[in-house]
């Protein structure tokens, strides 16, 4: 193990973390969303505080956990039941093997609770989709919702 995966943690997040997730999160939907939801659309988003109002609603609820690295918070996961909702890992930090280690963790943890476990993407979004299925995961069908369109992925315990 290098000296840098030694210095990488996975943890559950406390409300010290509050404001370093938010801005986290804000800044990762401001570097890699624009591509595929477009530069009103992700502005409209971050300035209406969903974001933020979504990360404080699950950090309440004690479902974030923290990717960890040298002190500092560089990703993190939100887990709603069998359901991966979120996760993100620092723009500046990306392919690096965070967001793997961070998937992992997710998913080990969820299917010790549940036969199967689900995550939704946006379907333009296809580095996350490519991501995803390079790690095991399966892609179902297009989900009905208003806003942009968004797919299915899941995994279970068998898929290992």
């Amino acid at each position: 193990m290098s000296t840098e995966e030694r210095r990488r943690t996975i943890r559950p997040a406390g409300g010290e973390d509050h404001d370093d997730l938010q801005a986290l999160a804000r800044d990762t939907i401001d570097a890699c969303y624009r591509g595929f939801l477009g530069d009103e659309a992700v502005g409209r988003f971050i300035g209406s505080g969903a974001s933020d109002a979504h990360v404080r609603s699950h950090l309440e609820r004690g479902d974030v956990h923290c990717l960890i690295q040298d002190g500092r918070i560089i990703g993190f996961s939100i887990l709603d039941g069998p359901t991966i909702d979120l996760m993100m890992v620092d723009p500046d930090c990306h392919r690096r093997g965070l967001g793997r280690l961070l998937l992992r963790h997710a998913e080990a943890t969820l299917l010790v609770q549940y036969p199967a476990i689900r995550l939704e993407s946006f379907a333009d979004n296809a580095a996350a989709n490519s991501f995803y299925e390079a790690c095991g995961w399966s892609r179902g069908g297009q989900l009905e919702g208003e806003g942009p369109a968004k797919v299915e992925f899941t995994r279970s315990g068998a898929d290992d």
